[in-house]
């Protein structure tokens, strides 16, 4: 393959997703696990991602010229460094995630941004945004993250624009992975879905069959897969926790539509993906009862370029 190339990188809670990137291409692309054992090894995972991705793409790691990474957390883009990030181990305190991939790349440019931040970009670029110019992403994935285009500009803040997953939805709620209680991802991200499903499991709630699904495919987690495969089994657990999700996800997009007046919310992540567009659609239909404007709503709809959004992002970010 013709080079130089960008490499764009998804670091999300579960996986870590990359793709080699040749102007306005996808040439090459991997997907692994993200370790859940420390910060160092999931630099490791990233860097052996990416020479996997090059090599897929037909290319040498020579002919890499940048490397953008999307990541969950709070963003230092001038230092590289990521904090706050409840979903990926070993970065609640700061660390300098930029700096430690480029070390083990020889030396090559690495950026960096929020994930969903990135993966709104990707979508804005060359998916379902590229038609508007004031759009909301909401990723439902490990967390929830959002991302927010204003008049054709991404819009960064001070480092934590478009957190909407931190949002509230329920005062004095459930125990969210930020510390607070009542966040939109208490009830709508991966991660707090099955710690209530395992209290619930613990406590004798409801019968359901998530975990041994889960076993079955020998998951270590309550992955989206799992998920949706509960709810084709009309899992009683399973579908009061999804209905407990679009409810709280149809009151934060309601908030952000009555403050920012958009003209589009785009709903992805690892579960919004999974589920798809009737997922979303009821997700919009949550939302219609809390608009201030219900007769000019926004176009609540799926990713087009699905669990690609955020690596494609992070190539876009690295001028890929």
């Amino acid at each position: 393959m013709a080079g130089p190339f960008v490499a764009g990188v998804d670091l999300g809670g579960t996986k870590i997703q990359v793709v080699a990137v040749n102007g306005t291409a996808v040439k090459g692309g991997s997907r692994t696990a993200t370790p859940t054992t420390s910060a160092e090894d999931v630099v490791h995972e990233i860097v052996g991602s990416v020479r996997l991705a090059v090599q897929q793409a037909g290319g040498r790691l020579s002919g890499l010229d940048k490397v953008g990474i999307g990541t969950p957390g709070r963003i230092d883009g001038r230092k590289g460094v990521v904090s706050h990030s409840g979903n990926v181990v070993g970065m609640m305190d700061p660390f300098a995630l930029g700096p430690a991939v480029s070390k083990e790349l020889g030396g090559l440019p690495v950026v960096i941004d929020n994930d969903v931040r990135v993966a709104i970009l990707g979508e804005y670029e060359r998916g379902a945004g590229r038609h508007y110019k004031n759009v909301l992403g909401v990723f439902v994935g490990t967390g929830v993250g959002g991302g927010l285009v204003l008049e054709g500009k991404l819009r960064e803040g001070r480092g934590a624009a478009g957190e909407i997953g931190h949002t509230l939805v329920k005062p004095g709620g459930r125990l969210c992975s930020c510390g607070r209680r009542g966040c939109l991802e208490a009830y709508a991200g991966r991660g707090c879905i099955e710690a209530t499903a395992r209290r619930w499991q613990a406590k004798k709630r409801m019968k359901t069959e998530l975990f041994e699904i889960m076993a079955d495919r020998r998951r270590d987690r309550l992955t989206s897969g799992v998920i949706a495969a509960a709810l084709e089994r009309k899992d009683k657990m399973a579908e009061k926790l999804i209905d407990e999700a679009i409810k709280a996800l149809g009151i934060a997009i309601a908030n952000a539509q009555n403050l920012l007046d958009l003209e589009a919310v785009i709903i992805g992540g690892g579960l919004g993906d999974r589920l798809g567009k009737p997922f979303v659609d009821k997700v919009a239909e949550a939302a219609r009862p809390h608009l201030h404007v219900p007769d000019k709503p926004p176009d609540i709809i799926p990713t087009e370029l699905g669990d690609l959004a955020g690596a494609v992002g992070a190539a876009i970010l690295a001028g890929g």
